[in-house]
């Protein structure tokens, strides 16, 4: 199953509408993002909880870090740098954390809120290489936007 990102948008828009509260809106979008694809295997929201620190959000799939320092592994490269991280293979990635053995390619994306600080990363991991493409980054870049910044 691939994911059609004009369902996806709609749906996670109807179901996020009015709600206000960030981590009900990232439990809900990690849900319906994590069950959209099969290339999917990790999908969920590490979020800013103090200076330079990620803490684990809402997530799908087996056990992820509990913290990572924006200087450390992918998430912390898109935190740090506030730039989508498409990593085609994670082993050639320097510092890549591996929170799980089977991860090949990684996708994070920063995510910002309606005055553009940064409150999270959302981090979609696959167990096949080269798993992401830039148009994954840019509709799920979309649907956190819609979501996110408003």
């Amino acid at each position: 199953m691939t994911v059609d990102y004009n369902t996806l948008a709609k749906t996670i828009a109807a179901l996020t509408e009015g709600e206000t509260d960030p981590v009900a809106l990232m439990a809900t979008v990690t849900c319906e993002v994590h069950h959209a694809d099969d290339r999917f295997n990790w999908t969920g929201f590490y979020r800013v909880t103090e200076p330079g620190v990620l803490k684990i959000g809402p997530y799908q799939g087996g056990h992820g870090c509990l913290r990572i320092p924006f200087d450390k592994g992918v998430c912390g490269a898109a935190a740090r740098t506030g730039e989508v991280q498409l990593v085609p293979d994670v082993d050639a990635f320097p510092g890549h954390i591996a929170c799980a053995s089977s991860t090949r390619s990684e996708l994070v994306l920063p995510v910002f809120d309606g005055t553009g600080a940064l409150i999270a990363v959302f981090d979609i991991d696959s167990d096949l290489p080269d798993a992401f493409t830039v148009a994954d980054a840019e509709a799920l870049g979309a649907i956190l936007e819609q979501v996110f910044a408003q």
